[in-house]
């Protein structure tokens, strides 16, 4: 079975991104469990008696129906499943950048069903913690490892010595840590490479520098692209 068969029923997925089409509908970018992310119209779910006004939210998980074989799918019918809390303030645009990393870097009809359950407990995750850096800097790095960029933090690069705390390193793009040579890379101990190994980020020095990390690595991987998002967090933190 394809993602271009003609029908698809009740498939577990999250809209990413939803935007004005024509005069009624809505043009959605959709991120399914079995299908990956795909481009549906919603028909009519614009006018004010639409059942799929108050259904097709972000962030939230829903039973999807589509139908067609062209790139650009038909929504038949759409089911709000519940169980996650709705995001507010800073959560809220944590996860409108978890969807402006997915739009950007996923590619069309690729699943990814080991990303799609770890979205969803990021999601969960911001809705109850507090420690919005730490759920954000796990989500990159498992993003990073299911596209195939695995960022490894325990090894050196070309030795394949193991990583010492004690030791400062380079991180190079696409190669990983290496002895410090003062020359390419970004300059990072390896104390936070550790850390980030184990998904720890109760020091706010390894919180700081994983997010350089993270951010160095993202922007080669988005060849350019501008996270909106980002920008808005910022402004967020500074109030």
């Amino acid at each position: 079975m394809t993602n271009r068969q003609s029908r698809q029923q009740d498939e577990l997925s999250f809209v990413l991104h939803s935007r004005p089409f024509r005069e009624t509908s809505l043009l959605l970018d959709v991120y399914s469990r079995q299908h990956g992310r795909l481009a549906i119209v919603a028909r009519g779910a614009r006018r004010p008696g639409s059942a799929l006004r108050g259904v097709l939210m972000n962030f939230q998980p829903l039973l999807l129906s589509w139908f067609g074989k062209g790139e650009v799918k038909t929504l038949h019918s759409a089911q709000w499943q519940g169980g996650q809390p709705c995001l507010k303030g800073t959560a809220l645009m944590c996860g409108f950048y978890l969807n402006e990393l997915l739009v950007n870097m996923l590619a069309r009809d690729d699943p990814h069903e080991r990303l799609f359950d770890y979205y969803r407990a990021t999601l969960y995750r911001l809705a109850h913690e507090s420690d919005h850096a730490a759920s954000l800097r796990c989500f990159e790095r498992h993003l990073l490892q299911e596209l195939g960029y695995a960022v490894e933090l325990e090894k050196e690069a070309d030795s394949g010595k193991p990583i010492q705390p004690e030791i400062c390193y380079r991180y190079v793009v696409e190669k990983g840590a290496l002895p410090d040579d003062g020359t390419d890379g970004m300059k990072v101990p390896g104390k936070t490479l550790l850390a980030m190994a184990e998904d720890d980020y109760e020091d706010p020095v390894v919180v700081q520098q994983s997010k350089q990390l993270m951010r160095m690595l993202l922007n080669h991987h988005l060849g350019g692209k501008v996270l909106h998002t980002r920008e808005l967090i910022k402004d967020l933190q500074k109030k």
